[in-house]
């Protein structure tokens, strides 16, 4: 399985079997997770065989079953904070997918549970991704279409249409796919619509549109990069 592939096959699981991650598909991970800990400047820790995180009534709601491991995303405070989580969460979710697991990105049905993990004084925990062997491979969902989050979809480059189908595929919070993408000059521009979970899942998009279509075909407008739009 290659990363497009990933994209296309990786799917929101909740019930996983009670089978603990492999000790050297658990090393890659470690390996991915440290790169984008040094390149996102994060605190991304990998937390395998704790059975407490999803036992509260938020996650029998959340129909989570047999969750025993998880990624818990966390960095120094500030703005751009929510938006590299969803950008290196996703990065490793797809690594993931690639290496036989299953995931499902968490932000409030489970509980933190002392020891199992660390947060530094000014570092705040942004959410968490449950991983392991699916029960299950999880469902397609519906989408927007690339003229819902892009004006001119129909006019911009095949590259840009790529980038944009491959945002549209993307994980997002209640699957609310809150952003909108356009050109400016040379430059792709991608904002995030004020939602919930909004500037994560923006972060989470621009992973895939880089995917879709290709780093070497433009770079990110770098004009008030953090900026919310409030629009539908």
């Amino acid at each position: 399985m290659d990363i497009f592939e990933a994209i296309k096959e990786r799917h929101s699981v909740r019930q996983y079997l009670d089978k603990p991650i492999e000790e050297e598909t658990k090393a890659k991970l470690e390996d991915i997770i440290a790169q984008c800990n040094k390149d996102g400047k994060l605190n991304i820790q990998l937390v395998t065989d704790e059975h407490e995180a999803f036992t509260s009534k938020l996650a029998s709601y959340g129909h989570f079953e047999n969750v025993s491991n998880y990624i818990v995303l966390a960095g120094n405070k500030g703005k751009s904070l929510d938006e590299r989580c969803g950008y290196y969460g996703e990065k490793i979710v797809l690594e993931a997918q690639m290496l036989g697991l299953n995931t499902c990105w968490v932000k409030m049905s489970y509980k933190k549970v002392p020891g199992a993990f660390d947060i530094a004084k000014g570092e705040k925990l942004v959410c968490v991704i449950a991983i392991g062997y699916g029960a299950n491979q999880g469902k397609e969902r519906k989408s927007r279409t690339g003229e819902q989050i892009c004006d001119d979809y129909i006019s911009m480059p095949k590259w840009f249409r790529d980038g944009v189908d491959a945002a549209l595929l993307a994980p997002t919070a209640r699957n609310q796919q809150k952003f909108k993408f356009w050109m400016v000059g040379k430059q792709v521009m991608a904002k995030a619509v004020a939602a919930p979970c909004s500037n994560i899942d923006l972060g989470i998009a621009k992973y895939h549109f880089e995917i879709g279509a290709g780093t070497n075909n433009f770079v990110w407008a770098r004009k008030d990069p953090n900026a919310v739009i409030i629009t539908d």
